[in-house]
């Protein structure tokens, strides 16, 4: 009996080393499984972060040839795109209107009112006061500015006149282009006045002729002041762009007698200012020279004055070659809001409006990325315009 017990013990010892080396063999190969397939996951994953980096290294090397061969058909074509309409001459000046064409690589920036309240395009008039942000902080002395660039013969009639730099700069360019054609004597008549000398101006003329029609009710001599004196925020004279000229030199008895749009410094001026970017504000019938159409209607301003504004050189080159006045150039561009300037064949300029509105302090400006050369300007019309050089 004792002998079977034993042998029963050892046999169960047996099974139970059996079963435990089977259970540790299961162990083993369920840890070697599971070791197996994480690692065939960690592979898989990897393989397929490889395919997704590769497909956008692949996409991103399509883009950036796309991209290059947009660029290099636009250097060759002068970045004229293939889609657009073929200027009319390959000779002078030439507008393409471009209202139907998107921009080209185009992309969006983001842009202060203040930063493009001042770029020579604010329509200020009878019906379009200047607006209430209007910031007159960077205002210079013709003066001071002229001196600083080199002028030592005087062309300010006073310490006192002031002009943005933009327009003091076009100004100085275009009296360096008629001195090199053997004429000088311009002289700055007036140049910006502050809303309070306009006030101080208004109130003046205004008692003035109160004074001769007590009769008139204040309507009337409202209308009658308005003839020779704008309202206050409605004269170029407060855009800070514009300036009136006349001649004058110590001495010179004969220039000084002159009638400014009869001499030959004042033809001069008339027929080139456009080059610099200034153009004759006021045109009326016969003046300032013979055959000239009156646009009294669209500025408001039925007054002989020998005033020139700043406005750009794009813009300007348009409205000579359009022969319109600011008016007139902004509604062209609300009728056709992207041209193309050509001369002689060769894209010059493009030059897009938008409507942003009047009311935010900054706004998103769609822009065309084929060049960073381009400046924008507010046209108090609830427009931005923006203007590229190539």
């Amino acid at each position: 009996m004792k002998k079977s017990s034993g042998k029963k013990r050892v046999s169960s010892l047996t099974f139970l080393i059996a079963t435990t080396a089977v259970l540790a063999a299961v162990a083993v190969l369920c840890l070697f499984g599971s070791n197996l397939l994480y690692a065939m996951r960690v592979r898989n994953v990897n393989e397929q972060r490889a395919e997704v980096e590769k497909r956008n290294t692949e996409r991103y090397e399509a883009y950036r040839q796309e991209v290059q061969e947009l660029q290099d058909r636009l250097t060759a074509n002068n970045n004229i795109s293939a889609d657009w309409p073929t200027p009319d001459t390959q000779e002078g000046i030439s507008i393409v209107d471009l209202t139907n064409y998107p921009l080209d690589n185009p992309g969006t920036v983001t842009v202060s009112r203040q930063d493009v309240m001042l770029g020579g395009l604010l329509l200020v008039n009878e019906w379009h006061s200047r607006p209430s942000d209007f910031d007159e902080s960077s205002l210079v002395s013709i003066m001071t500015y002229a001196r600083s660039m080199g002028v030592t013969k005087s062309i300010w009639r006073n310490s006192d006149q002031r002009l943005f730099p933009v327009a003091a700069n076009a100004l100085l360019d275009a009296l360096n282009a008629a001195k090199e054609a053997g004429l000088e004597g311009y002289v700055v008549r007036e140049a910006y006045r502050s809303i309070s000398d306009q006030q101080t101006l208004w109130d003046a003329e205004y008692n003035r002729l109160k004074g001769r029609h007590s009769a008139w009710t204040d309507d009337e001599l409202i209308a009658a002041t308005k003839k020779s004196i704008n309202l206050p925020g409605t004269s170029e004279y407060n855009s800070g762009l514009a300036f009136t000229l006349y001649l004058y030199e110590n001495g010179n008895d004969e220039l000084n007698k002159m009638v400014f749009s009869e001499s030959e410094q004042g033809k001069w001026m008339y027929e080139n200012s456009w080059k610099y970017g200034l153009v004759f504000r006021f045109p009326l019938q016969d003046f300032p020279t013979k055959g000239t159409i009156s646009r009294a209607y669209k500025t408001g301003v039925n007054v002989e004055m020998n005033l020139f504004r700043f406005v750009g050189i794009p813009n300007a080159t348009v409205m000579h070659h359009l022969d319109m006045c600011l008016e007139e150039y902004i509604e062209y561009l609300m009728a056709h809001p992207h041209i193309a300037v050509f001369e002689d064949g060769q894209l010059k300029y493009e030059i897009v409006r938008q409507q942003v509105g009047d009311d935010s302090s900054t706004f998103s400006v769609s822009i065309s990325r084929k060049t960073s050369n381009y400046t924008m300007s507010l046209d108090n019309m609830g427009g931005l315009i923006t203007i590229y050089e190539y």
